[in-house]
C-alpha cells in the first residue's frame, strides 16, 4: 500500500544530490488516483534545490513538503479538497483536473501554449484558492515554486 501510493502521490525529479535526504511519511489511508504530486529537483553545489507541490493532475491526498530546518519554506495543501470537489470533477478517489478530466487545449496548455495564451481556468482557480502554494495549472510558477540551498534535507509528509 505505502508503495502505491508513492507511486501515485510522487513525482520525483532527481537531477543530482548533494548529501541530502528527503524522508517520506504516510499518514494516509487511500491510494487511488488522481494524484497529488510532490516534485523537486535537487541541486549540487551553489545550484538551488527546486520542490513544489502540483495539483496539476488532480488531488487525492493532502500533503505537505519543506525543508528539514533551516530557513526555507515549507509548502503544504492540507486541505480536504475531495470533499468540496466540483461534481464534474469527482472520481473514485480524488478530484480529477479539468485537463485530466476534459483532455482540451484550454485546460492542458499543450505546446505551444505560453503563459500569455494559456492562462488559469475557473477549475485551476478553485485548486489555487484551497492550496495557494501547489500549482494549479501548466504556467502557475511564479507563486508556486520553492528553493532551497543544495544539500538540505527534505519531509514529505502525507494528510499532514
Amino acid at each position: 500500500m505505502a508503495s502505491s501510493l508513492f507511486i501515485l502521490a510522487l513525482l520525483l525529479t532527481v537531477a543530482a544530490t548533494n548529501a541530502a535526504t528527503i524522508t517520506v511519511v504516510n499518514k494516509c489511508s487511500y491510494t487511488k488516483p488522481p494524484a497529488s504530486l510532490a516534485e523537486y529537483t535537487l541541486g549540487t553545489g551553489s545550484n538551488a534545490d527546486f520542490y513544489d507541490i502540483s495539483l496539476v493532475d488532480g488531488f487525492n491526498v493532502p500533503m505537505s513538503f519543506g525543508p528539514v530546518g533551516g530557513s526555507c519554506r515549507a509548502v503544504s495543501c492540507a486541505a480536504d479538497i475531495n470533499a468540496k470537489c466540483p461534481s464534474e470533477l469527482k472520481v473514485d478517489g480524488g478530484c480529477m483536473s479539468a485537463c485530466g478530466k476534459f483532455g482540451t487545449a484550454q485546460y492542458c496548455c499543450p505546446p505551444p501554449s505560453t503563459p500569455s495564451t494559456c492562462g488559469p481556468t475557473n477549475y485551476s482557480r478553485f485548486f489555487k484558492g484551497l492550496c495557494p502554494d501547489a500549482y494549479s495549472y501548466a504556467y502557475d510558477d511564479k507563486t508556486s515554486t520553492f528553493t532551497c540551498a543544495s544539500g538540505t534535507n527534505y519531509q514529505l509528509t502525507f494528510c499532514p
